[in-house]
């Protein structure tokens, strides 16, 4: 049995169902139900023994080590986070609570636990911290993509947030040898992504006849995962990673956000014809950039390759299009997500933009 922070987040729950699908072993999700976590990400193993879900707080040090303690799972992998930038703007204690504070006292709990432990189950044992790429800054066109050993430059409150968290998980295995291993991803995108990111932001609003927001002259480039191959990723650096090592996994598709939304809007033409606003490009519209944007984000993943032979299995055509057409087939579930407080969010980040 393994224990899941944050699973009931976008990636998280994404890897929730795809262990459950794959490996068959239970697991328990600890998720804090925030705005962007949502039990009907897991809907498809509502009632499965295999799934126990315990609503709580990763900075609650007794409940995690309760949790330890009845369930004794073999490893910890950690996406509990707040993980939005623009939130992270106009608020940043939340992310310094969550992502700072909160996987310290993760770590003071697991590391009791782990020098509890004795003999192969000890030894065996792995702290598994999910990060970003935006915890090494900002590239220009022609600079080398993010390797492990570049050096942290984080420009945003949740970029330095999640910066904070990884080096306190690096210091827990220098320090006390607690046995961790650190993913750095770039930019997900899939199934179950809150609708306050761009693509399932510009998939709902173009179908709805509304304007598709664009910072700045949308140049900004990003390297784009699908979240499924990033969930394989993950279960490979668990299964066969290096104690102490870090591992960074990358799309390899950069792409500018205008081509992003460009594309979007190309398959929504072909899938969606019946929109209040065709052909969907019409509604995009360039709005004030957000202080501090990083101009480019790029992964080199050439260790995670050679070492785990992981490599990623979708196209961003491919997997663009199958998200797409996901958010088409399952719109209950963006409306069921989109509440007061999610259009609150979206006046308070946009309207003094336009």
């Amino acid at each position: 049995m393994i224990l899941v922070t944050g699973g009931a987040g976008f990636i998280g729950a994404n890897f929730v169902l795809e262990w459950l699908a794959r490996t068959g072993e239970p697991l328990i999700n600890l998720d804090k139900l925030t705005y962007a976590g949502n039990l009907a990400s897991l809907a498809a193993v509502q009632g499965d023994p295999r799934h126990v879900f315990v609503r709580g707080d990763i900075g609650d040090r007794t409940l995690a080590e309760r949790l330890l303690a009845r369930y004794k799972p073999r490893a910890v992998v950690n996406f509990a986070a707040e993980s939005h930038v623009d939130r992270s703007i106009h608020g940043p204690a939340d992310f310094i609570e969550t992502n700072v504070v909160g996987t310290f006292n993760l770590l003071e709990a697991v590391r009791a636990h782990w020098n509890g432990m004795e003999g192969e189950a000890k030894e065996n044992f792995r702290f598994l911290h999910v990060s970003t790429d935006e915890v090494y800054g900002s590239l220009e066109k022609n600079d080398p993509a993010f390797s492990e050993t570049t050096p942290y430059a984080p420009n945003s409150p949740y970029s330095a947030s999640k910066a904070a968290s990884d080096h306190l998980v690096r210091a827990y295995h220098h320090t006390y040898g607690l046995p961790t291993l650190t993913t750095n991803c770039s930019n997900n995108y899939g199934p179950y992504q809150f609708p306050e990111k761009l693509i399932p932001l510009v998939i709902h609003n173009a179908i709805s006849g509304k304007p598709l927001p664009i910072y700045g002259d949308g140049s900004n480039i990003r390297d784009w995962l699908y979240v499924t191959d990033h969930c394989h990723a993950i279960m490979a650096v668990l299964e066969k990673g290096r104690v102490g090592e870090t591992y960074n996994v990358g799309g390899n598709n950069e792409k500018t956000n205008l081509e992003v939304v460009k594309t979007i809007c190309a398959i929504l033409d072909e899938l969606h014809p019946d929109s209040p606003v065709t052909p969907h490009e019409k509604l995009i519209t360039f709005v004030k950039d957000r202080p501090g944007h990083d101009a480019r984000y790029a992964i080199d993943s050439r260790k995670i390759q050679h070492e785990l032979d992981w490599r990623p299995q979708e196209s961003f055509e491919s997997g663009i299009r199958k998200t797409v057409i996901w958010y088409l087939e399952n719109a209950a579930w963006v409306d069921d997500v989109i509440s007061g407080e999610y259009r609150h969010w979206v006046q308070t980040n946009y309207a003094a933009r336009t």
